[in-house]
């Protein structure tokens, strides 16, 4: 039985900055101090990170990361999605921080990112990667949505996420609303995370002027969940924080 514990140590600005927003998703701050130099630690369930306070730090210039790996993305996704919307009335999808929804990755372990205030990441996969894809019932825009998100969620790429997406939906421009609209949103969640605000608020009004049945808005809550906190984001006073 192996008797190793690695925890990561990342830089932040101010312990300010990034505790509040942890407390959010659910840590409990085991430690604190502020000299002879600014350090704390966070747990959640088998999760321990530690930070250390830089005040020159620039969190968008941040290249800290850590895998987290979990049984179950979607129920952790749960959890933080509902204490950040208990703590500040939105999840964040652009700038720093935010939280991408989970996703299946093309070659890779579905999983979703959390961008701290910091600017670290943590990159959230299943424990165990089944292997599965999108199913050929899905359309071929599964498989874009798929790349997109290896791309951007991945690998941080969003400008490639952005390119695969649209030459997927000029591809399929003929595929059914209920498969244009995953990508759609994704498409919409990309440009407001790059900043081209108009953009995503074009492609939310070509959403949501989408004629859906009842069973296709049963299938795609997650998508239109996602589309709804974009638009929240757009409404939102302050335009998005620099992104890494």
């Amino acid at each position: 039985m192996s008797t190793e514990t690695v925890i990561p140590g990342l830089p932040c600005r101010h312990l300010d900055d990034v505790l509040p927003f942890y407390t959010a998703l659910g840590f409990e701050v085991t430690y604190r101090q502020e000299r002879p130099n600014p350090y704390a630690a966070v747990r959640r369930g088998g999760i321990e990170l530690h930070f250390f306070g830089v005040p020159q730090f620039d969190p968008a210039d941040s290249m800290g990361s850590v895998v987290v790996l979990v049984p179950d993305t979607q129920a952790l996704y749960d959890a933080f999605a509902a204490g950040l919307r208990a703590a500040f009335g939105k999840i964040p999808v652009s700038g720093i921080p935010r939280m991408t929804r989970p996703r299946r990755r093309q070659g890779t372990a579905g999983g979703f990112t959390v961008v701290d205030p910091g600017g670290n990441w943590l990159r959230i996969s299943r424990s165990a990667d089944t292997g599965d894809g999108p199913d050929p019932s899905e359309g071929r825009l599964a498989r874009v949505v798929a790349a997109a998100a290896r791309q951007a969620d991945a690998h941080g790429d969003e400008a490639a996420g952005i390119r695969v997406l649209e030459n997927g939906l000029a591809r399929h421009a003929d595929a059914p609303p209920a498969q244009r609209l995953p990508a759609l949103v994704y498409l919409a969640e990309l440009r407001l995370r790059t900043g081209d605000r108009d953009a995503a608020a074009a492609l939310l009004a070509e959403v949501g002027a989408m004629e859906l049945t009842a069973d296709d808005r049963l299938a795609l809550a997650a998508d239109l969940a996602t589309a709804a906190e974009v638009a929240a984001d757009l409404s939102s006073r302050s335009g998005p924080n620099r992104s890494r």
